[in-house]
């Protein structure tokens, strides 16, 4: 289970340095449902709606690119820590990306962001 777990979580990655939307969305329940950590609010639902969020996030920041500086695995649960360059604000920032993996999609995911000190 951990690895397909952590395939799947990388697959979405190299799809998000790529600006890949389809292949970013592929990984990706119909109904998924993202969060913010801690408290569970919910940012939006639905792979659609992800469809618009990142496809704006993609023209917007086009230098965009998510380092992975570390990735924790425990059966369905993928924790990635990682650095996001090539904003177009100019900002890099850390973020922290949990993942919920169920019938082979992501079902849930979590972020906690917070921005780098320069």
């Amino acid at each position: 289970m951990e690895g397909k777990t952590e395939r799947l979580a990388q697959q979405q990655l190299d799809a998000y340095n790529q600006q890949n939307i389809d292949e970013f969305l592929g990984v990706y329940s119909d109904d998924v449902i993202v969060m913010t950590f801690p408290g569970n609010d919910v940012m939006y639902r639905g792979k659609e709606k992800m469809r618009e969020r990142y496809s704006q996030l993609f023209k917007n920041n086009p230098n965009q690119h998510a380092e992975l500086i570390s990735r924790m695995v425990k059966e369905n649960i993928v924790i990635d820590y990682e650095y996001v360059t090539g904003r177009a604000n100019g900002e890099s920032i850390n973020a922290i990306a949990m993942y919920e993996i169920n019938d082979d999609k992501i079902q849930k995911v979590w972020f906690v962001k917070q921005n780098s000190v320069n």
